[in-house]
């Protein structure tokens, strides 16, 4: 169900499992995680994460296999950490990834769209987190993730209620970053925008947005005037032209 094809410096990850909304498998949960670390030692600038299924991006965990989880305590180890080298996996990549979702995006999708940059809902997209209903918990990895982006009290309600937000809402209270018709092709312009930088450039302000602490951060900052890229930027503002980073 995980598909991943390259148009230029763009990497794209398409969920496509039509009969089940989407759901990820064990099995689903470790082809992405796989899909990610080819990404990790490809030479790609930023990652678009989409559905090819109208009206959904991902219903979470495969509600198939809970049956199994609940009879073999074995399983449920190789579970959790499927999902975590996937959700993990994505959220360490070095370089921006872009979310696209158009339709639902329930239970363990909403940790998988909290391992992006960036998240585009189009008209259609719906947020739940839904776990409560099912008389289970969350990750305690997603929970922090989700405590980052909206806040503990949004944090909260979402996890105490399991209610869906439209995709206003989500934007309104950050859970997506724009609300829009159709999120694929703004995602696409956002893509584009990034891959147009510098890349370094941009490894590097991902470095800081993750670890804003790190010390080392600040000889990087110095060396970046010294860069290539630097030079290349600079002549390209001074002459008014568009820069051409490697």
């Amino acid at each position: 169900m995980i598909e991943t094809t390259r148009e230029g410096p763009l990497a794209l990850v398409t969920l496509h499992r039509p009969d089940a909304r989407n759901a990820l498998s064990i099995a689903g949960w470790e082809s992405l995680a796989a899909a990610v670390r080819e990404i990790a030692a490809s030479d790609a600038r930023v990652v678009l994460l989409r559905s090819a299924v109208p009206l959904v991006f991902t219903a979470g965990a495969d509600l198939g296999e809970f049956e199994l989880l609940r009879q073999r305590p074995i399983v449920r180890t190789r579970f959790r950490i499927a999902m975590r080298d996937a959700i993990d996996g994505l959220a360490a990549l070095p370089i921006p990834v872009i979310a696209a979702i158009d339709g639902g995006c329930y239970g363990a999708g909403v940790a998988l769209a909290l391992a992006c940059d960036l998240r585009v809902a189009g008209a259609g997209a719906q947020f739940a987190v839904t776990p409560a209903k099912l008389g289970l918990g969350y990750p305690r990895e997603d929970v922090a993730r989700l405590v980052a982006q909206v806040g503990k009290g949004q944090a909260a309600r979402l996890l105490y209620s399991a209610e869906i937000l439209e995709a206003p809402e989500a934007a309104a209270i950050g859970l997506a970053e724009i609300a829009t018709e159709e999120a694929e092709p703004l995602a696409r312009v956002f893509a584009d925008r990034i891959a147009a930088n510098a890349p370094v450039a941009i490894r590097l302000l991902k470095r800081a947005l993750a670890d804003p602490a790190d010390e080392a951060l600040d000889d990087a900052f110095e060396a970046r005037f010294g860069s290539d890229e630097f030079a290349e930027g600079l002549d390209s503002f001074r002459n008014r032209r568009r820069p051409r980073f490697a």
